[in-house]
């Protein structure tokens, strides 16, 4: 999966056949070009981060298409800077910046605890705010593997619930998918179409490690 500058990913589909994987631009013309000549379809467009459908706008000229999406990248590109979006852009989140240290990038956010919780974080060194931090770092790091696989986990379940739910074996991969599986799943897709077979598998495993083997089948003799 290429990645455009804005470091995300899209791949387009008409039907089970691939057309178009990188920027968001590429896959919307690609999509474009598909629609003008009458693709069989179903044109779908997903991002590669979640494994969701995202909606295309290819109304007008490819010049058209362009600015709106140069749009489109710039209001993401905005939004990751600010991750939790327009809650941040609201006069209580203004007013809220003006508490903490905000050039640091610390954010006033309303937390609710149970009493006890309180009562332990008031004996910390620090604080409330740094017990908090700590524990979020700490948690981040030792979590960062599961997270990861779970994510996997969820992109590569959006993408086939889109495409693969009426393939044979679709229950039993996503079995095996949430089992974390490699061996059992490539096994049930490998007939699947092979567009639709390897992004699933990209989108399950190859973030995580190298793309899970799948054994070719054994040659007939020549006899």
């Amino acid at each position: 999966m290429k990645e455009n500058a804005s470091g995300r990913s899209y791949t387009t589909f008409n039907g089970s056949k691939k057309i178009r994987s990188g920027s968001l631009l590429d896959n919307t013309l690609a999509a474009k070009h598909a629609q003008a000549h009458h693709a069989a379809g179903p044109i779908l467009t997903f991002d590669d981060e979640t494994g969701r459908t995202v909606d295309l706008d290819t109304r007008g000229t490819e010049k058209d298409v362009a600015a709106r999406v140069a749009a489109q990248e710039e209001a993401q590109t905005n939004r990751g800077e600010s991750p939790i979006g327009a809650a941040e852009n609201s006069p209580a989140a203004d007013e809220n910046r003006g508490r903490g240290r905000p050039k640091l990038g610390v954010v006033a956010r309303e937390v609710t605890l149970l009493p006890r919780h309180w009562d332990w974080l008031a004996t910390q060194p620090g604080g409330a705010s740094v017990a908090l931090r700590k524990l979020v770092e700490e948690a981040r790091k030792t979590r960062a593997g599961a997270d990861q696989t779970r994510a996997a986990q969820e992109r590569a379940y959006h993408f086939m619930v889109a495409v693969a739910g009426n393939l044979p074996g679709y229950e039993e991969a996503t079995r095996a998918l949430f089992r974390n599986d490699s061996r059992t799943f490539c096994g049930v897709v490998e007939d699947w179409p092979a567009d639709v077979r390897d992004h699933a598998i990209q989108l399950a495993f190859a973030a995580n490690r190298p793309a899970p083997h799948r054994e070719a089948a054994p040659k007939k003799s020549s006899r």
